[in-house]
């Protein structure tokens, strides 16, 4: 899925059952270790993209709960955490679950903590 641009490179990955398939433009610099509670009983370390610049194939189904303004998707097989995006208002960027890229490694990028506890 990689392209040669001599820009940085796509990134595949999956869920844990290969159902749903991911690619992003470049590995993620950065990702959010977030507490609210749905990322802590996740365990997702989410990356950002710009919402047309990531691909998604395979069936994913929403969950939306709080203020409802993003469905949070996950694989129908598996149930692995996948992806969010808004359901709304457009944010310019949606989220990937980037323990789902291959080859991820977290001690190998910053990792930003997120207080939305409250």
């Amino acid at each position: 899925m990689a392209e040669e641009t001599g820009q940085a490179s796509s990134v595949a990955g999956s869920c844990h059952c290969g159902a749903v398939r991911i690619e992003v433009p470049a590995p993620p610099e950065w990702v959010a270790s977030c507490n609210c509670s749905l990322c802590t009983k996740t365990a997702w370390l989410v990356a950002y993209y710009p919402d047309g610049a990531v691909k998604v194939e395979g069936e994913t189904v929403p969950y939306a709960w709080g203020d409802r303004m993003i469905g949070i998707h996950h694989c129908a097989v598996c149930g692995c955490g996948t992806h969010w995006r808004t359901l709304s208002e457009d944010f310019g960027r949606m989220g990937v679950n980037a323990r789902l890229l291959d080859g991820f490694d977290a001690k190998a990028v910053e990792v930003r903590l997120f207080d939305n506890k409250g």
